[in-house]
């Protein structure tokens, strides 16, 4: 069996690593399975790929189509048609798409168009919000994907409401943890710690990119500001996403107590995440990895894709609204938060449930 395996971006290569090494230990056990590691080349600067990488020892991939920036509709258009040509030259029997970034949808959207059975790994997950563009990229390729893996009985639920079959659907858990398990002993402390107040569980993380959030100055000026309110004197680091960076500037927001940084490696970013009091976000997968690591989580959205990293986990959404931010922040220090727990299978064992149940179709086709 031959498994092309697609990665595109930052949050990919956190998924990819542990299922490869699955299918490197079946193979090394005399099963036949073998994958191709095609690269789309979406996310191609250094800091957002190559250190993935080096640090989550991915092997170098077999295939790099190159697509690089532009637009959404130029990126989908441009992987399509490059992974296309790709099928056209050297076909495979599955195709594995990970996540929800354009990467995803557009390889699905090729490979189903040439009959490629799909694999969505993290189906079934929705926020309800198609004004986000991962929303519309998680439908599409869960409308067209012929097999789920899912991190949760919910987002299986969800695809039951869709359409899906259950014969079609395998929980097997989070792919992520299993690389945070892997590599939480390799965790290091970044440069940014340099010459700055760093007592562990006694600083707080900032992670922001999403348009509601960033793309307005007066907007992330407004937030920032409050999140150094609730801070109260502690040291607050703020790795800067790319699409951030040049709205930061414009902001002209500075504080004795910010560090700003570029973004960091995954093994220096949890190093911080991993030791620190509270991190504040608007992603979706560090929810998750603060829920395992049991870091007190405040998200500014107004809904998630991630719902058991506020059910179960250590996650609370709070809105948008700056207002919300140093009440929620008191909380912690005075020691209301939740403790939270682990979901169910976030074992670090997921992908090898995964490629198990990619092996029985082989053997059942």
């Amino acid at each position: 069996m031959k498994i092309d395996v697609i990665a595109g971006a930052r949050p990919n290569f956190m998924k990819i690593a542990p299922i490869l090494e699955a299918i490197e230990k079946a193979k090394a056990e005399g099963i036949n399975i073998t994958y191709r590691l095609i690269h789309t080349g979406q996310h191609y600067d250094h800091n957002m790929s190559e250190q993935f990488f080096e640090q989550l020892q991915i092997p170098r991939p077999h295939v790099n189509l190159g697509v690089g920036g532009g637009t959404q509709a130029q990126q989908t258009a441009g992987i399509m048609m490059a992974y296309e040509d790709l099928l056209l030259k050297e076909s495979t029997d599955f195709c594995l798409v990970v996540g929800d970034v354009t990467s995803t949808m557009a390889c699905t959207l090729a490979a189903a168009k040439l009959n490629v059975l799909v694999g969505h790994v993290e189906a079934g997950i929705r926020s309800g919000d198609r004004s986000m563009p991962e929303e519309i990229n998680r439908i599409v390729t869960d409308a067209i994907a012929n097999y789920y893996f899912t991190t949760t009985q919910g987002a299986g639920e969800n695809l039951i409401r869709e359409g899906a079959k259950n014969e079609q659907i395998c929980f097997v858990g989070n792919t992520m943890i299993d690389t945070l398990l892997k590599h939480k002993s390799r965790f290091y402390a970044p440069r940014c710690f340099d010459g700055h107040e760093t007592e562990v569980k006694n600083y707080v993380v900032v992670t922001l990119h999403r348009p509601a959030n960033v793309d307005d100055p007066a907007q992330l000026k407004e937030l920032l500001s409050q999140i150094m309110q609730g801070a109260n004197g502690r040291s607050v680091f703020f790795p800067v996403h790319p699409r951030t960076q040049k709205v930061l500037e414009e902001t002209k927001f500075s504080h004795p107590h910010l560090i700003t940084t570029s973004p960091l490696s995954y093994l220096e970013f949890n190093y911080l995440v991993a030791n620190c009091a509270l991190v504040v976000t608007d992603s979706g997968g560090i929810t998750e990895e603060t829920t395992v690591m049991q870091i007190p989580c405040i998200t500014l959205r107004n809904n998630t894709e991630r719902p058991e990293t506020c059910t179960i986990g250590t996650n609370e959404l709070i809105g948008t609204n700056p207002t919300a931010i140093v009440p929620s922040m008191e909380r912690v220090w005075k020691g209301g938060w939740k403790k939270g727990s682990i979901p169910e299978l976030w074992d670090g064992k997921t992908s090898e449930r995964i490629v198990q149940f990619l092996l029985s179709l082989a053997n059942n086709p």
